[in-house]
């Protein structure tokens, strides 16, 4: 059974990934090519070591610091999927609240627990007056297939800063 609840600042320590696998093997991703998206063959491994909980860890402390929320879920006491969103608003009319982070471990995936994560962030958006979720998500053929699944499109006023940071993100919206 997946127990979900908010994680606390308190929470945010290298334990707290002690039963999380980030592990995702890639080997296609969508690109941009003349104006339109196409997948192309690009292998990678993603997969995180205690220098990128670390960095993470810090991540979620600035959602949290900025008035933002982060969710958890958990199974047996242990971590297995998080969701964070900012609380800072983004946007030319501050429309988008961003969904910093959503992260299933590969152990629990395919099990609704992306889809549950994905809508309380939703919900933390709309508390935040958000019009609309912002979500900069790698653009593995898995990712972008799951973010479709969920209603997003891609986003009407790319953020710059997202942008820049992963050029090779697609950068996408949902409409709360």
């Amino acid at each position: 059974m997946t127990e979900y609840r908010k994680i606390s600042a308190e929470m945010l320590d290298t334990e707290l990934f002690s039963g999380f696998i980030r592990r995702q093997e890639v080997k296609k991703c969508w690109r941009k090519s003349g104006g339109r998206w196409v997948i192309k063959d690009i292998e990678f491994v993603d997969d995180w070591d205690a220098g990128d909980h670390r960095r993470v860890l810090g991540q979620l402390r600035d959602v949290l610091g900025s008035g933002g929320a982060v969710w958890g879920a958990f199974r047996e006491g242990r971590l297995k999927g998080f969701a964070s969103v900012d609380g800072r608003l983004i946007g030319s009319e501050r429309q988008y609240a961003v969904l910093a982070e959503l992260h299933v471990s590969e152990d629990c995936r395919r099990m609704g627990m992306g889809r549950e994560l994905f809508y309380r962030a939703a919900e933390s958006a709309r508390g935040l007056g958000a019009g609309k979720l912002y979500i900069s998500t790698m653009s593995a053929v898995e990712s972008q297939a799951f973010y479709i699944s969920m209603g997003c499109v891609e986003a009407v006023e790319p953020d710059p800063w997202h942008v820049e940071k992963e050029p090779c993100d697609v950068q996408r919206e949902y409409v709360l």
